[in-house]
């Protein structure tokens, strides 16, 4: 994980993260977010940059990015089990 203190939420996924096997590690290394996905977020982003979202799309673009934070911390304890895994 990232230097310095944990955050609540690396704190409450460490559990998960101690017992990672190196399929469900390399799998999660791997997801990205679909098209769809990926273009909405794009969308929201700019509309917000251009001041334009409504309540609905903030909260939508809220979402995004929280499952995206809580995606990139899940990656990233995935990322040093696979660095620190004993090859097979």
């Amino acid at each position: 994980m990232a230097n310095g203190p944990a955050t609540a939420l690396e704190r409450l996924l460490r559990p998960l993260s101690q017992n990672l096997t190196l399929e469900l590690a390399r799998a999660l290394v791997g997801v990205q977010a679909d098209a769809e996905t990926q273009t909405r977020y794009d969308e929201l982003a700019s509309k917000r940059t251009e001041g334009q979202l409504t309540p609905a799309e903030q909260a939508e673009l809220e979402s995004i990015v929280s499952a995206n934070t809580l995606l990139g911390v899940l990656k990233a304890e995935a990322s040093v089990f696979l660095a620190h895994a004993k090859p097979s």
